[in-house]
């Protein structure tokens, strides 16, 4: 004992409450120099159903610290070599999995001095002599907190296990979206084809792993080529799972697999009206695919003999003619987007391009792309970009829309699908 604290007896009585074991039994170290007081208090703790450690010293504590895990310390204040505050501030720096509470035995009341204790790291103060009540009464509020710390640490542990197996399951699927998004861009195999003297390329830019825009083309025989360009309703694997089911009914040059071609009786392969083509992809729609989703379509098919196009845009953006002297107009009507009424009707536009012409069937992605600031580009905006790269031909103008995006949003991962189809008219070319 130290010289300079007096002798205490410690009084210890019998408990008011019923003595059975605690729910959850627990290691408590006593730490106190004098043996007599271990005693008396190891005898009480074992008789309320805990397992007791108990040493003379704070650095023999410190070593039964270090090789098991103590949940509860209850330690003298005064003792020689290293105090309890001192012992408390070492064993809240040891590495630990769990929780330990500190509950200081001392004859000091002052107020700094408690300050300290809690500085240093001590849960709770017990005044000597030692009151029975009041002891089991701290143990018990130390217990609540060891068992509310237990659970908080299994519920994390718990978490993290399932955190763990969502992000292997987020692998898996990202792994399986990279393979969905190689597929997805398969459906447009051709990136560009020349008819004649006249040329179509594509765009096609998800904004995620995969997308719900669509372009392509088709021989449509007779001289005429087949274009389309369709944006499904949202994004993501649901959208991406009707454009592949579109590119299946239009892609095919074949008049069995592509609902915009029928054969005759000679087996010559010629294009339906594009209204009857859209108005049969309503009908499909309808009676055969159980879904939210609807799309927007612009399909047309260009002469590539007299540049006269026919087209029905179904709710797509209008497309946008750039005639050879670089000037830029946008025709069509509009339209109903597939899939939202049953038996609506379609009607077909037309236009004429002159050798050096070239139209632009864009997705809303481009015209709807926004700038940090929240502008739009609109109409006008592509009509800009346009004309000041009127001077770049297929696939290279197809990049520089994509760069000029990239630059008016200010950023590279664009909010929406980019898409589009490019015709550009020539003259057809002698046989």
């Amino acid at each position: 004992m130290n010289s300079t604290e007096m002798p205490v007896t410690i009084a210890i009585e019998q408990p008011h409450f019923p003595q059975e074991p605690p729910s959850l039994v627990r290691l408590v170290l006593l730490v106190d120099d004098s043996r007599l007081q271990r005693r008396i208090l190891r005898a009480s703790l074992e008789r309320w159903g805990y397992a007791v450690e108990e040493c003379g010293s704070s650095e023999e504590a410190l070593d039964i610290c270090r090789e098991r895990p103590v949940d509860l310390i209850i330690s003298d204040w005064m003792m020689p070599g290293m105090n309890g505050p001192e012992f408390c501030r070492a064993f809240r720096a040891l590495p630990r999995d769990s929780y330990g509470y500190f509950i200081l035995l001392t004859s000091k009341s002052e107020t700094g001095e408690m300050v300290h204790g809690l500085d240093v790291g001590a849960d709770e103060f017990l005044t000597k002599p030692v009151n029975a009540n009041e002891l089991r009464a701290r143990i018990a509020s130390g217990e609540r907190i060891l068992r509310m710390e237990n659970q908080l640490r299994e519920r994390n542990r718990l978490l993290s296990a399932t955190l763990g197996e969502l992000r292997s399951l987020y692998d898996a699927v990202d792994r399986d979206l990279v393979e969905a998004r190689k597929l997805q861009q398969s459906l447009v195999r051709d990136r560009s084809r020349r008819f004649g003297g006249s040329e179509v390329s594509l765009l096609l830019r998800p904004c995620g792993h995969v997308g719900g825009d669509l372009v392509g083309f088709f021989p449509a025989g007779d001289g005429q080529v087949g274009l389309f360009s369709v944006d499904v309703s949202g994004h993501g694997i649901s959208s991406a799972m009707i454009t592949a089911r579109l590119a299946g009914l239009l892609s095919s040059a074949s008049a069995e697999q592509n609902i915009a071609l029928e054969s005759d009786a000679d087996g010559a392969i010629h294009v339906r009206p594009p209204e009857e083509v859209v108005e049969h992809l309503n009908r499909l729609f309808h009676e055969e695919l159980e879904t939210e989703h609807y799309f927007t379509i612009l399909l047309a098919v260009v002469s590539l003999d007299t540049g006269i196009m026919r087209f029905v845009q179904a709710g797509h953006p209008y497309p946008a003619i750039q005639r050879a002297d670089g000037r830029v107009e946008f025709i069509g009507a509009g339209g109903l987007p597939v899939g939202l009424i049953p038996g609506a009707r379609y009607e077909v536009d037309e236009a004429r391009l002159h050798p050096g012409d070239r139209i632009l069937m864009a997705s809303d992605g481009i015209t709807e792309c926004p700038s940090p600031s929240g502008d739009q580009l609109g109409d006008e905006g592509l009509c800009a970009l346009m004309q000041r790269n009127a001077a770049m031909r297929g696939e290279s103008f197809l990049e520089v829309v994509m760069t000029e995006l990239i630059d008016f949003a200010g950023r590279p991962d664009l909010p929406d699908d980019i898409s589009a189809v490019l015709f550009e008219f020539g003259q057809a070319e002698a046989p």
